[in-house]
């Protein structure tokens, strides 16, 4: 039983690696930023799974406390891209209104 939930993890990791190059894909070619955000949000979670996953393969719990770690600096990380994406939109918006003013 205990070699049945070995291949399943194992192949939970695999399906997880593949989908973590799809989000890379999808991180590097995004058409918009907004997608590209969420691509790097959805990877912080897909490592998250993985660390948590090798936790319970190696039995190790200190694996669990760095998921946690590794979940708030994502999180962190992610408000502080949407953060520079919002001030770009908004300058960006400014720069139009005042082309139209101008013309």
């Amino acid at each position: 039983m205990h070699n049945a939930f070995d291949i399943l993890y194992n192949g939970a990791l695999i399906i997880i690696g593949v989908l973590l190059l799809a989000c890379l894909v999808r991180a590097i070619r995004g058409p918009r930023i907004a997608d590209r955000v969420i691509a790097i949000n959805m990877m912080g979670t897909l490592v998250v799974i993985i660390i948590c996953i090798l936790s319970f393969l190696m039995d190790e719990g200190y694996l669990v406390d760095i998921a946690m770690i590794y979940t708030m600096l994502s999180f962190l990380a992610v408000v502080l891209l949407t953060k520079i994406y919002m001030g770009v939109y908004r300058e960006k918006r400014r720069q139009e209104q005042e082309d139209e003013r101008h013309d």
